[in-house]
This record gives C-alpha cells, structure tokens and sequence, in this order.
C-alpha cells in the first residue's frame, strides 16, 4: 500500500495541525493533508473589495501570543512572514444610550478610569487581575498540560501543600462562578459590567454558564498583556509562515487531499495510514486528526473495532450555538459618537449581561434575537494596509445564532418551513444587525462600498469541522470541558485507536488560536519516540 513512508501524518491544516507538524517536523517526517484548497482552518484571507483585503472567519490572535507555542515558534513565525500589530485599546464597549468605555493595555489605567465611574471599581478590577496573577502557575497550568497528566496533578498538589486543602476547593469554587455573578458582586457600574459582560461568548460560554465569570476575567487578563493582535496583511500570513516552518524541516503540505479513512493494520490494533478519495494510500505509524468528533468516529475511524461507548460518546457529542459573520469595506473609518473608540480593536454593541444573556437564550431556543450582541472588530486601526489610504475594514461577529432556525424573536423575518438558512434571511439579519451600527453613527450605510454577509451555514460549508457554523469546537460547557473534552472516559488526546491522536478545538484546552491542542500532542508523541 506504500506510496510514501512519513512519521506522522496530519489530518487538517488548522492552527492545531500546523503547530503539531512545525513542532514535530524538527525530528521526524511530517505530512499534513488538507481536504480544502488553502490551508489555515479558519484563518483566512481574501479580498473583499478591490485593494480591500479581510478575514472572513477568525481575526485576532491573543492566545496565540500568550501560549507557550508562540515563545517555541514567535521567532520562526517571524522569520517567515508572519507579524503581528495591535492598538493599545484591545476593546471596549457603546451602550444604546450613547455612553461608551474602552479597555486599555495598563492595568493602573484602567482602575482609575473604573473608580472614577463608580468607587471601588477600580479596586475590584486591580483585585481580580492581581489573582489571576497570584494563582497564575495552577490557572494556567491547567490550559498548557494535559489535564490527565502527573504535571496537572502536581501543579493541584503543590496548590494544596502550599495553601492546604480547603483553599484548594475554594479556589475550584471560586473558579465556577458565572459572568453574571461575577459582574454583580464586583462591579457598581452598569458601564464597567458591559465592558467585561459579553466576553465568555467569544469562548462559546453564555453568561449564566458556570465557569463564564473565570473565563471573562482570564480573557481581559490576555487582552491587557498582549492587546488584540491582528496578523499584518491577514489573518492567513500565520498558517502560510507554519507551513514555511514545515517544510524548511523536510515536512510536507497538500492540499485537495481528502481522507477518507485511517486505516487499522492487519492485527487490527495499530494505525497503518490513511486511505485518500480516489483510493490513494499513505502509510506511517501515528496519524493526528485535527477533526470534530462526528468526523472523527464516524468517517475516519469507521473500519476500527472501538467499543460501543466510544461511538455512542460522539453521538452525543453536542454542539454549540452557531456564528455569523458580516464583512464591510467602507469609505472611511466607522465616525463613532466618541472618536477614540476608533482605535478599539474589538468593540461590543451591548446594554451588559442582560443583553447577553437574552440574546444567548434566545438563540439557544432557535430564535433569531431580537437585539444581538455586536462584536465590531476594526482590523485596519492595528493594520492600515488591508485598506487604500484614509479607508477601512469592518469585522463584525455574531456569538449569539442558531444553527437551527425555529423563529425570529422580534417577529419581523420569515423563517423557512424546514428551519434552514437561506439568502433571504441572512440577509434580513444582517440588516437588523446593521441598523444597530447605524443607530450610533448616522451616515454609517453611505461609507458602504461592499458587504458580505456570512450565516452558520455559509460557515460550516467553508470548514467541515465548523458544524452548523458552531467555531469553538462544540459545547463548552463543564460536562465537555477540561476533564471532559472531548468525551468523560477519554483521555487526553488519545482516540482508542493505536497510534491516532485527536488534536483541535473539540479536545483540551478548547477553542481558539492557540494551537495548544496541536503542541500538547506533538510534545506527548515526542516523548513517546524518545522512550522508544
């Protein structure tokens, strides 16, 4: 069956992917395989508008740069093209009032501006960042190992020899509080909690989920230390400098390469490789798949004897709400009621948790919501090549959409019979959503020169793995998190296959481009080669 003899072979061309080969091609032979045209999972880059360049899926790269990867491979990354920029303002939030608040890059900053809006707020705030900073080798810890490993258990164990066992469990209690409780019990201001309110969506948490509240502060903790960066020239310049990385080591990348099926050997235990459409057959003993779980155990893995268990997990795995997206290149940059939100990077359009929350319930429920929240990201304030001189790029995410459609909360749109997406609906959402940037900035609809609407669906056809549009992998709630990701019995990035591993946002440590996934794994298989 051997057309060529690899190491590794990886199944997907994500950050994960691409961190997991740039990582394990420095001592083995590693190819990558990619069902898609371009490589990158959802870091891509196209244009929008003539000399109008955008990203139509992911954007920023904050747990990028706050991930042991990037310390491992920043400097490669830079070496081969890919850089980074962000604005000292990583984000900020306009209330429907008119009132307006921005986060800044300096902690003491931002407490005075906190105080000043309502005593004691700053202090608060100066309180949660300064634990975060006191707990930060078991907080993070917990994120950059493997959960089922003797560096996690050492990492609870030193907690509890140094701080004792009831502070161990408070501080596990602490940790599952929600976005709303958190907010209530730290913060008088309404300004303040809209500020920090929406940002456990952007880890597919809704604010009443516990372990939202922990989430939130984590997220403002990485904003203040690195910004909101943007990759220089878009979002697709890192997947192209990780392939650079890749290859300069002997790996390979292909794309148009869709595989079928991972082939079992002949004793029906190890891995032999993996079958292409069109019947090609590679062979090497570890194969990683940067897959979802139904793609996993349903498509990849379906000539293996696995226990029921194993198959009846994936059934059930389930997946979160989905997103969409909206695109425009403008005339000008966005005239805000306050002109320094022009330098926010990522700006929420949001009354606070309220909001959130009702907009998060209702499209759980399957209802368009009536007032969504507006993630605004404004990519050309930390990169003003991606548009003509004086010009601008809008990004606008929407956390909060069912992949399913069951009514329209407002009663305005029409929803087909059969609850799918179609063009007519997308398009009436996304002039809801438009009239809410309109409502702040009078004249907004007159600096359109182009706009590009993308629903769930349009989202999941552009990547297999983002079922129905969902981008984080699947649920993330506490019973498919940490030690429950993907699946309760699974450990680590094990599959129950011999010699195939499961790396991407449905496994530890979750969503977003950190890459983290792909490096926990290639540094497990390496140790395992060195043992060997």
């Amino acid at each position: 069956m051997t057309v060529s003899q690899y190491d590794h072979v990886i199944i997907g061309s994500g950050i994960n992917a691409l961190v997991c080969a740039a990582v394990l091609s420095r001592d083995a032979r590693v190819l990558v395989l990619e069902r898609e045209a371009v490589i990158g999972g959802t870091m891509r880059t196209a244009e929008l508008h003539p000399g109008f360049i955008y990203d139509p899926l992911a954007m920023t790269f904050v747990l990028l740069q706050v991930s042991p990867v990037f310390a491992e491979l920043g400097e490669a990354l830079a070496h081969c093209g890919a850089r980074f920029s962000a604005t000292d303002a990583p984000t900020g939030v306009l209330m429907s009032d008119g009132r307006s608040l921005a986060l800044s890059c300096d902690r003491g900053v931002d407490a005075g501006r906190f105080n000043a809006l309502s005593k004691g707020d700053g202090d608060a705030f100066l309180a949660e960042m300064g634990g975060i900073d006191a707990d930060a080798a078991l907080i993070f810890g917990l994120f950059n190992n493997p959960v089922w490993s003797a560096a996690s258990a050492k990492l609870f164990a030193g907690y509890a020899m140094k701080n004792g066992v009831h502070a161990l469990l408070t501080f596990i209690g602490r940790n599952l509080v929600t976005q709303r409780k958190r907010l209530a019990g730290s913060y008088q201001s309404d300004l303040v909690r809209a500020l920090f309110a929406p940002w456990p969506t952007h880890a597919g948490l809704d604010p009443e989920q516990p372990f939202s509240g922990k989430m939130g502060e984590l997220i403002t903790y990485a904003l203040q230390a690195v910004g909101a960066p943007v990759a220089v020239g878009g979002a697709a310049k890192v997947p192209q400098a990780l392939r650079a990385i890749i290859e300069a080591h002997g790996g390979a990348v292909r794309t148009g390469a869709d595989v079928e099926a991972v082939l079992p050997g002949t004793d029906g235990r190890d891995v032999a490789g993996v079958r292409l459409a069109g019947g090609e057959e590679i062979s090497a003993p570890s194969v990683i798949c940067s897959v979802a779980p139904d793609q996993l155990y349903h498509r990849l893995l379906t000539e293996w004897d696995l226990p029921d268990h194993t198959r009846d997990a994936a059934a059930r795995y389930a997946y979160g709400k989905g997103n969409m997206q909206l695109h425009y290149a403008l005339e000008r940059p966005v005239d805000w009621p306050d002109p320094s939100l022009q330098d926010v990077a990522i700006l929420h359009l949001t009354d606070g948790v309220d909001d959130v929350s009702k907009a998060s319930n209702e499209a759980t429920r399957g209802m368009l919501p009536v007032r969504p929240t507006v993630c605004v990201g404004q990519p050309t304030a930390a990169d003003p090549s991606r548009a003509p001189e004086g010009k601008a790029v809008l990004w606008v995410q929407l956390p909060e959409v069912p992949r399913e459609l069951k009514g329209d909360a407002a009663g305005e749109i029409k929803i087909p019979a059969d609850g799918s997406w179609n063009e007519v609906v997308r398009e009436a959402y996304a002039d809801r959503v438009e009239g809410m940037i309109a409502a702040h900035v009078p004249g907004f609809r007159d600096t359109i020169l182009a706009r590009q609407a993308l629903s769930p669906a349009d989202i999941a056809a552009m990547n297999i793995n983002l079922v129905g549009g969902d981008p984080y992998g699947g649920w993330c709630g506490l019973d498919q998190f940490f030690l429950f990701r993907p699946f309760p019995h699974q450990r680590n990035h094990t599959t129950g296959a011999a010699g195939v591993s499961h790396i991407g946002a449905s496994t530890h440590p979750g969503p977003g481009l950190s890459g983290m996934s792909g490096y926990l794994a290639a540094k497990a298989l390496g140790k395992r080669k060195r043992r060997r």
